[in-house]
C-alpha cells in the first residue's frame, strides 16, 4: 500500500468529487491547536469553553461543594499545581455552528478517515448525533479510534514518510434519523473490479435482506460501474454504500485495501484470491440466519469498561453465549 492510496480515502479528498452521490457534508480544516488538544493526555479531561455557552452534557449536576475542592488559595504550597484553564476555539466553533445549522441542525462528525464511533456511549443519547460544537468536541476528545488518524495513518504504507498528514479536517455529515443499519454495505474492489459485497452491520441477522439480496447486488454493481470504477483512481480499495428506500445508492466512505480496514464477512485472503472479472457475478455475503451471528455485547459502554471477572455476572453471560453458539452450530438447521 502506498501513501497516495491512503490519502485518496480522506473524506476531504474524495467528497468534492462524489458529493452528488453521497450525503450532504460540510468540511472544515482544523487548526493545529485543536489537533494538539485532541492529542493531549497529560492533564485533566477538559472540554473547550463554549462561546455560545453550550454544554455537551446539559443534564449533569454541578456540585459547588465538589468544585471548591479544586480551588487554590493564593500563596499556598499547591499554587504551582493549579490546573490549566480549559481551551477555547471561537473561530472553529462559529464555523461549525454555521455548518450544523445549514445541515438541518444535527450532524455526525468524522476526521480525515475515521468517525469517533467508540465514544458514542458518552453522549447523552448514545449515538454520534451532535447539534453543538461542545458535543462534537466531547466525542472527538473521548475517542481512542481517532488516534489512528492522528498518529498512525501511514503505518501500513511501504513508502511511509510521515506518521500523520500535514492537515486534519473535520467533516460534518447530515444526520438522517431514518437510516437503517441493514441497508449499508461494504464493497471490495481489486484491480478495479468489484469482487465482493458484505453486509456492513455483520453482528445482526436481518430477515428482510434475504429476499432483497439479489436485487441489492444489481443496484450496487450498477452504481459502481456508473459512478466509481473509472473515477476513483486507486486500483484496490473498499467503499461503503447505503441504499435508500427509493433504491438510490449513496457512497458513504472509502477505505484502503487491507491494513486497518475490516473485511467483515470475508477474509483478506479470500478477497486477494478472487480474480472476478466484471460481469462474472459478485459474491454478496449477508448474515443468512441467526446461527450465523456470534452473540454480541451491546451495553452502550466500551468493552474495556465491562467487568468480566469471576462473579461479575458478565463471565456467566459469555459462557452461556458460547454454549448457545455451539448448540446452534451443531443443530441440523445449521448445516442446511
Amino acid at each position: 500500500m502506498k501513501e497516495e492510496e491512503v490519502n485518496r480515502c480522506q473524506i476531504q479528498e474524495w467528497y468534492p468529487k462524489f458529493k452528488s452521490v453521497s450525503i450532504k457534508t460540510r468540511i472544515h480544516e482544523l487548526p493545529e491547536s485543536f489537533v494538539q488538544y485532541l492529542l493531549d493526555d497529560s492533564g485533566p479531561f477538559l472540554l473547550p469553553v463554549s462561546i455560545s455557552n453550550e454544554d455537551a452534557l446539559p443534564n449533569r449536576i454541578h456540585n459547588p461543594e465538589e468544585e471548591d475542592d479544586y480551588q487554590v488559595v493564593e500563596g499556598s504550597d499547591d499554587e504551582s499545581e493549579q490546573p490549566s484553564l480549559p481551551p477555547s476555539f471561537p473561530e472553529l466553533e462559529l464555523e461549525i455552528k454555521e455548518s450544523i445549522a445549514s445541515l438541518g441542525g444535527a450532524v455526525f462528525p468524522k476526521l480525515n478517515w475515521s468517525a469517533p464511533k467508540d465514544s458514542a456511549w458518552i453522549s447523552t443519547i448514545g449515538t454520534l448525533r451532535c447539534s453543538t460544537f461542545s458535543e462534537i468536541a466531547l466525542l472527538l476528545r473521548s475517542s481512542d479510534s481517532l488516534v489512528h488518524d492522528l498518529c498512525h495513518a501511514y503505518d501500513s504504507c511501504s513508502d511511509k514518510t510521515s506518521s500523520r498528514p500535514k492537515s486534519f479536517f473535520i467533516a460534518l455529515r447530515k444526520w438522517y434519523q431514518s437510516l437503517q443499519p441493514e441497508m449499508e454495505f461494504r464493497c471490495f474492489v481489486r484491480n478495479q473490479n468489484l469482487v465482493g459485497i458484505s453486509q456492513r452491520e455483520a453482528t445482526t441477522f436481518y430477515p428482510s435482506l434475504l429476499e432483497k439480496k439479489d436485487h441489492l447486488s444489481v443496484l450496487i454493481e450498477d452504481f459502481f460501474m456508473e459512478n466509481l470504477r473509472s473515477r476513483f483512481e486507486s486500483e484496490n480499495y473498499t467503499f461503503d454504500v447505503y441504499v435508500t428506500k427509493d433504491e438510490r445508492v449513496k457512497v458513504m466512505d472509502f477505505n484502503p485495501w487491507g491494513a486497518f480496514t475490516l473485511p467483515l464477512m470475508f477474509t483478506w485472503e479470500e478477497l486477494e484470491q478472487n480474480e472476478n472479472e466484471q460481469g462474472d457475478g459478485v459474491e454478496f455475503r449477508i448474515v443468512e440466519s441467526q446461527c450465523g451471528v456470534r452473540p454480541g455485547l451491546k451495553t452502550a459502554v466500551p468493552y474495556d469498561y465491562v467487568d468480566t471477572s469471576s462473579g461479575s455476572g458478565w463471565d456467566q453471560f459469555f459462557r452461556n453465549a458460547d454454549e448457545e453458539l455451539q448448540l446452534q452450530t451443531r443443530s441440523p438447521e445449521a448445516g442446511a
